[in-house]
């Protein structure tokens, strides 16, 4: 059991902080591309209802790859 008040977080460098910063807008950055490829998900008619299936570039349903 560890006591919470015996605890000291370490101040984190510069450069440290620096990078959580730049990872921080990275995932604001790819969650907002994120909800606009939903919003045009739902205006899709007969498309996928899940992410697209994608994967080493190529489509992929039940198996079976193709590519176009």
């Amino acid at each position: 059991m560890s006591d919470d008040q015996n605890v000291t977080k370490k101040e984190l460098s510069p450069a440290a902080q620096r990078a959580l910063a730049e990872a921080a807008e990275r995932r604001a950055t790819f969650e907002a591309k994120e909800r606009d490829l939903e919003e045009a998900r739902a205006q899709e008619k007969g498309g996928p209802k899940k992410k697209e299936p994608v994967r080493y570039g190529d489509w992929e349903r039940d198996g079976r790859a193709f590519d176009f």
